[in-house]
């Protein structure tokens, strides 16, 4: 063969693995470990038919529902988009009870909505341990999740569906800080362990719904502001028990639970089976007087931060090799939410489809297919100029996907070899 056919031969080959790398996307991105809450207590919102289209605009695909209603869930059908669905908690003791009921609801609530509805997980009840009716409820929750996971099991749905269950950080002892020093509560330790097992046994994961702003909000002089915004220059704290650094109060928040579950297993069992993951969290945008921190510039920064954490793809200091997985609360701000004003003003959008606050950290699209594109110009947050190296697109919003780094990798793997090569490539990215 010449030598300008051999070196012609071996541009055409780099230019194909060029486009293979352009092709294959990331197999990781950050928008694979976050997720939005999708609550409706609330008699304003838009239609659930039009909720699929407002998170593809801000590019989540993981959806947490409190519930499994038909229609929304026919809402999301071949959208793709994940979804995590709850069985309410008055549905726990018939559930409990008769493994007919908890057959009867997976068929009513999975079966008849699998595949094109893509289902990933049914979380039995919500908080049930510390809630207004734990006394009743407390020896339902492991029957429960035992049922409806042999139920998904006859229908040949388990492997597809997982079961959980959802805990406040309430489950655990005072204190709980340093992380190394929390337990859960000795009161509560004959419900938690058979969960426990569960979650060990069926390689579910334990939720929580983790605040930051709680405990700001509580002790505002002890708990430093930006330590709990996740603001990446925030004063880190050192656990003298164990010599881990947390540079932020979630990843503490999250690392004792960890703790607690490892102090709650038996003797013989060695280090944490069960993974953590983040049900809830995030910060109000408004508040009553009272309410210290829940400002929309507070809101922008703990979410934008939280992103920005979740793009890393890493773990706790305890647990690093485990990449954090959260849901934002919530897509709504919720107007017949009881309690504070706060509890009302958790949503990244207004029940117009417009942002409560500027979604720094969300990949934001103005490609016209959401509900509503009003105020989702460009801008930063009110927290001033964005960090060095993080990408903003058009929109003047942080992107929260790893799939754009990643491709510069690949492309610059490529064009590196063809280098070696003696072969020039010039690429230009429109």
């Amino acid at each position: 063969m010449a030598p300008h056919s051999s070196t012609m031969a071996l541009l055409v080959a780099l230019l194909l693995l060029l486009l293979i790398a352009l092709s294959v996307p990331s197999a990781a991105t950050s928008a694979s470990l976050a997720g939005v809450n999708y609550g409706r207590v609330a008699n304003n919102l838009p239609q659930p038919e039009s909720v699929p289209r407002l998170l593809a605009s801000i590019g989540v695909g993981r959806v947490r529902l409190y519930d499994a209603d038909p229609a929304v869930l026919r809402a999301f059908a071949n959208t793709g988009i994940e979804l995590v669905v709850g069985l309410p908690d008055r549905c726990l003791p018939s559930v409990a009870a008769d493994p007919a009921e908890a057959r009867a609801w997976a068929r009513t609530h999975i079966q008849a909505f699998v595949p094109a509805t893509k289902i990933a997980a049914v979380t039995v009840g919500n908080e049930v341990l510390t809630g207004t009716n734990a006394s009743a409820l407390a020896r339902c929750l492991a029957p429960a999740m035992e049922n409806i996971h042999d139920a998904l099991a006859a229908l040949s749905l388990d492997r597809d569906v997982i079961v959980t269950s959802t805990h406040s950080l309430a489950v655990l002892a005072s204190p709980s800080y340093p992380p190394s020093a929390a337990v859960f509560r000795p009161d509560l330790l004959p419900y938690v362990r058979p969960l426990l097992a569960f979650h060990a046994r069926t390689g579910s994961p334990l939720f929580v719904n983790a605040y930051p702003y709680f405990a700001y909000a509580e002790d505002p002089s002890g708990v430093g502001l930006e330590y709990a915004l996740l603001d990446p220059g925030a004063a880190a704290f050192t656990d003298a028990a164990t010599g881990l650094r947390y540079a932020n109060l979630l990843h503490a928040q999250v690392d004792a639970v960890y703790h607690a579950i490892s102090a709650a297993a038996a003797p013989s069992s060695k280090g944490c089976r069960v993974e953590v993951r983040v049900s809830e969290t995030g910060w109000p945008s408004a508040g009553d007087a009272n309410e210290t921190g829940a400002t929309p510039e507070n809101a922008a920064r703990y979410n934008g931060n939280l992103m920005r954490l979740l793009a890393g793809q890493k773990g706790t200091p305890l647990v690093p090799g485990t990449p954090l997985r959260a849901y934002v609360f919530a897509l709504f701000n919720e107007n017949q939410k009881a309690g504070p004003s706060s509890e009302r003003n958790y949503g990244l959008f207004k029940p117009d489809g417009t942002p409560a606050y500027q979604l720094v950290g969300f990949a934001v699209h103005q490609d016209g297919n959401s509900t509503s594109t009003a105020g989702m110009g460009g801008g930063r947050s009110g927290s001033g100029e964005g960090s060095p190296g993080e990408l903003v697109g058009e929109s003047g919003y942080f992107s929260i996907s790893t799939a754009l780094p990643n491709l510069q990798q690949r492309v610059a793997a490529v064009a590196a070899a063809a280098a070696i090569a003696g072969v020039s490539v010039f690429l230009r990215l429109f």
